[in-house]
């Protein structure tokens, strides 16, 4: 039961952090906190003594306090309707002219939900400190402070909405989505390449060993495998398991799942079973097969009729092809020694072939009549092909995938000298 809550828990901690509402929430907390506190340090001396010192910036006229009150809600909730109507207007253009799963890595930009969450902190702010210059027996001088704060919220509101005009304008280009989607899926994979080696433990002696299955209990999308979710009876059983399914994987009720030295049976099955993730949605980040999926549903995306835009797809193309390559250059199975060689866990890499087949096969059949995309196609593949650290049975799906292109280039490209020109370069 202990082990259902922590998942359902990191379950919940993973979609509230993608939340549009996540740092709105936290923020106008904080500002709902704050406002009391202001008005507790109005009664304090050293605020009486500011307003001594100062009184040119505190308002102690009751009137002027309520009319820069009245009108900062006013603006501020001006802005924040305006903020939120293009919020939602770029998640309709993203959607419609590059991919839906755009969209959460969108919308969980912490930059626009701190700005968002200021703007409603302030309006929040605002509104408690009319109320309390409403009060009965309240007036200017008490709450001269905390109005000079609401001023300067507002102002500060102003530069964020400047700020937020030219943040959301950038990152609707499809060039920058692009680049980010690389940055953060090369990082990625340049992290998990460096930890890998060191995880190349106990293969030969797994292979060593006849396995029993375990069979996937519902269908859907393989998130991964949660190693902290394991019960201490499997490692003190001293289990070898495999992990089958790749990350990202598509798998259906009754296909294999998991493969086990020892046959497990009753509460330990079920513990088994709780540490795998499988999910009705395929992974929403940038990493991985994640990032992958994305840039070829844009570059498939730009060559639709209704959009026709080639050099979007070409430059999807480029960004892939060096992901693509470092992929590769995983071994297909990983092994990782836990607790100290009590359990051996393996899981398996996605292969060259569902590689070819996931990312680069819808580009090809969607392009393939455009000789500039089949070109920068042709030169992905010959630059990942060059690669000498990838095996030789990835080298060999990329050269099917170069002849699959160089047999729709013959049926497709209609003009003469272009499929001879593309041709003479296979």
């Amino acid at each position: 039961m202990f082990k259902w809550a922590i998942k359902i828990l990191k379950n919940l901690y993973s979609r509230v952090l993608q939340s549009i509402a996540f740092y709105p929430v936290l923020i106008s907390i904080g500002f709902f906190v704050l406002a009391f506190i202001m008005l507790e340090l109005e009664s304090l001396e050293l605020a009486k003594t500011l307003k001594q010192r100062i009184p040119y910036f505190f308002i102690e006229d009751y009137e002027t306090a309520r009319a820069i009150l009245t009108t900062l809600i006013g603006g501020i909730l001006s802005l924040t309707v305006f903020s939120f109507t293009m919020v939602m207007v770029v998640l309709s253009q993203a959607s419609s002219n590059f991919s839906p799963r755009l969209l959460p890595s969108l919308v969980s930009n912490k930059r626009h939900q701190l700005i968002l969450g200021v703007y409603i902190g302030t309006l929040l702010y605002c509104i408690i400190i009319l109320i309390f210059l409403g009060g009965h027996g309240m007036d200017a001088h008490s709450v001269g402070f905390s109005t000079m704060f609401a001023a300067i919220s507002g102002v500060l509101c102003i530069g964020l909405f400047v700020y937020f005009i030219h943040s959301i304008s950038t990152s609707i280009q499809i060039q920058n989505i692009i680049n980010n989607i690389f940055r953060t899926s090369s990082r990625y994979l340049d992290e998990e390449y460096k930890d890998f080696s060191s995880l190349k433990v106990g293969l030969q002696d797994l292979r060593m060993h006849n396995f029993e299955t375990i069979y996937s209990h519902k269908s859907g999308y393989f998130r991964g495998f949660d190693v902290s979710l394991l019960s201490d009876s499997l490692f003190d059983q001293g289990h070898h398991i495999e992990v089958l399914p790749f990350v990202g994987q598509h798998i259906w009720e009754g296909m294999p799942l998991v493969r086990v030295q020892k046959m497990i049976e009753g509460k330990d099955l079920d513990d088994l079973l709780l540490c795998v993730d499988i999910s009705n949605n395929r992974t929403d980040e940038n990493n991985g097969i994640g990032g992958f999926i994305k840039l070829m549903e844009i570059a498939v995306k730009a060559m639709s009729p209704g959009i026709n835009d080639p050099g979007t797809a070409i430059n999807s193309i480029n960004k892939l092809a060096p992901l693509l390559m470092k992929t590769m250059r995983f071994p297909n199975k990983v092994s990782k020694s836990l607790r100290e060689g009590k359990l051996i866990l393996v899981t398996n890499n996605l292969r060259a072939k569902e590689l070819m087949q996931i990312i680069i096969q819808p580009i090809r059949l969607y392009a393939k009549k455009d000789s500039s995309v089949v070109l920068a196609l042709m030169g992905a593949l010959k630059y990942i092909s060059q690669d000498s650290n990838i095996s030789k049975e990835s080298m060999e799906e990329v050269q099917k995938e170069l002849e699959a292109l160089k047999m729709d280039v013959e049926g497709n490209i209609e003009n003469k000298f272009d499929r001879e020109k593309i041709l003479a370069l296979f």
